[in-house]
């Protein structure tokens, strides 16, 4: 998967683990694609080890909406995933 994705996603199940702790109920996260060229379909890169990074510790995806954006370091697709405890 790489080093950078393995670490979100390390990141993304921290997180998730961090508030299943606290008791939250719902947990909003923000998935950023690696991938610049965001304009061919094709799958995104990390994406998936990131959600199942979260629902690993106890919660499913909800629903999901997806933004694109541009920044310095270019193009870039967010995905921002509600899970709710499994």
């Amino acid at each position: 998967m790489g080093f950078i994705n393995d670490a979100k996603a390390q990141t993304a199940g921290v997180e998730a683990r961090k508030a299943r702790e606290r008791g939250q109920s719902v947990l909003v996260y923000k998935f950023i694609e690696a991938n610049t060229n965001s304009k061919s379909t094709a799958p995104m890169t990390g994406m998936a080890e990131q959600i199942q990074a979260v629902e690993e510790q106890g919660w499913m995806l909800s629903s999901m909406a997806a933004a694109e954006g541009k920044a310095l370091t270019g193009e870039r697709v967010a995905l921002v995933c509600l899970f709710r405890r499994a």
